[in-house]
């Protein structure tokens, strides 16, 4: 479960890990309000996604008249899909220097993992590509906890001469990492201010699987993974255009890549799990089809526990909603009665999943 930036703020405030003094709001005139208080506000919507600054979602204000209006545009907007219902009303930090700090959970060496870097800010996932070099990472063992020694090392590669107080830091997070069960803590950027240093946004992300002794409750966000999750179904939303809905999460990521083998780009992953029945098809079909980005769509189903002919009749009741054209393959159990329930309909039929990703490539190229 991923957490608003004020609930991960919170947290971190209860663990020791300064941040700027701020408030949740719901109307511009509340925003005035603290912009009477606090002088140079940043008002920021609260929605679960990223890239709210450069889709107009953050705003500086440096007076009460201002941060009425800014607040009053944000929350109006819609940032990729998802209303803006609430806004982070926080005391201006100007940072003399912007630092990532983050820790996440590395599978392969079964590890929690800290990431420390020099250069924060919203540019860290190209450094991450183009400058792998001046992100610093440390494994820690979960049985021993991080080491004095870590903290210092990673502290030292983002400032020698504040090291002490930078590494107090870290080893603060990675106790809020292990104490809310947490597959990601994030701190980008971490701000070296006039007056210290401050998380300026805070990311947390909590293993679902630890709910039974967490004390969260779940927001409905009105995302689509949040809708596919409730129904028993796993999305991620990616870049591309190409909709994409699977049985299994390893059918999926196999499909995933033969549609970039052929040229295409993934618009998302979308796994219906086994024994997906004809409701979850006709759900899954769409969440798929309501981002408006989708120019065609492909269904790739082995049927084991899930029967084909069940799948079929969950798309033909949806297909008079559909725009995108539909390729769809059906392999296992009750598959002839599937194609034979399909071929009535306009859509491309497929015999294998090679097949189906380069005509559904071919498809969703046809109107560029």
């Amino acid at each position: 479960m991923k957490l608003y930036e004020y609930d991960a703020k919170e947290i971190f405030k209860g663990n020791s890990i300064p941040v700027p003094e701020g408030s949740l709001i719901s109307n511009p005139g509340d925003a005035e309000n603290i912009a009477g208080k606090l002088g140079t506000v940043v008002i920021k919507a609260q929605v679960m996604t990223g890239g709210r600054g450069k889709a107009g979602g953050i705003a500086k204000a440096s007076n009460p008249k201002e941060a009425y209006k800014s607040a009053q545009r944000i929350l109006g907007m819609s940032i990729k899909g998802l209303p803006v219902n609430k806004l982070l009303v926080e005391e201006y930090k100007k940072p003399d220097k912007e630092m990532y700090l983050g820790i996440t959970i590395d599978r392969a060496a079964k590890c929690p993992l800290i990431m420390a870097s020099p250069e924060g800010g919203i540019d860290i996932e190209e450094i991450a590509k183009t400058s792998p070099r001046k992100i610093v990472k440390i494994h820690i063992n979960p049985l021993t906890g991080i080491h004095d020694y870590q903290a210092r090392m990673l502290a030292n590669s983002l400032n020698k001469n504040k090291s002490l107080m930078i590494a107090d830091i870290i080893k603060k997070l990675y106790r809020v990492f292990i104490d809310y069960d947490c597959t990601l803590a994030e701190i980008n950027p971490l701000a070296d201010a006039q007056d210290g240093f401050f998380a300026l946004d805070a990311r947390m992300v909590i293993d679902d699987n630890a709910f039974f002794r967490q004390d969260f409750r779940e927001e409905e966000t009105g995302s689509l993974e949040e809708t596919a999750k409730k129904n028993g179904m796993s999305y991620v939303g990616l870049d591309g255009d190409i909709g994409c809905i699977v049985n299994g999460a390893g059918l999926a990521m196999a499909t995933l890549d033969l549609i970039k083998q052929y040229g295409g780009e993934p618009a998302n992953f979308m796994d219906v799990r086994a024994g997906a029945n004809e409701e979850q098809m006709k759900i899954a079909l769409r969440i798929v089809s309501s981002n408006k980005k989708v120019k065609a769509i492909i269904i790739n189903v082995f049927g084991g526990l899930t029967k084909c002919d069940e799948v079929a009749r969950g798309i033909i009741d949806v297909i008079p909603e559909i725009k995108a054209p539909l390729v769809i393959r059906l392999a296992g159990t009750n598959e002839n009665e599937g194609r034979a329930l399909l071929e009535k309909y306009r859509v491309t039929l497929a015999s294998s999943s090679e097949e189906a990703a380069s005509a559904v490539v071919k498809l969703g190229n046809s109107d560029r």
